[in-house]
């Protein structure tokens, strides 16, 4: 199993917003918690993940996630069991 940011730098204020998933929500869950992600920043929608600042992106990444497309991302996210 494995965690996932995509290269995604969008504006959202001052900061640059990326997203992330996973191969399943408890690992996201679990990732988004290690990186100090608030549960409540959850985005549960038909594609759900979190988005992410650039600094919690590095995080995530030191962390063990992998950097993928933005395509990529909603394939892998598009395959969650619900």
């Amino acid at each position: 199993m494995t965690v996932y940011v995509d290269k995604a730098k969008n504006p959202y204020g001052r900061m640059l917003m990326s997203h992330m998933g996973a191969d399943s929500l408890d690992e996201l869950h679990e990732m988004a918690a290690t990186i100090g992600l608030d549960a409540r920043w959850f985005q549960a929608s038909r594609l759900p993940h979190y988005d992410v600042c650039q600094s919690k992106r590095s995080l995530a990444l030191k962390h063990g996630a992998v950097e993928i497309t933005s395509q990529e991302l909603i394939e892998i996210i598009k395959r969650y069991k619900r």
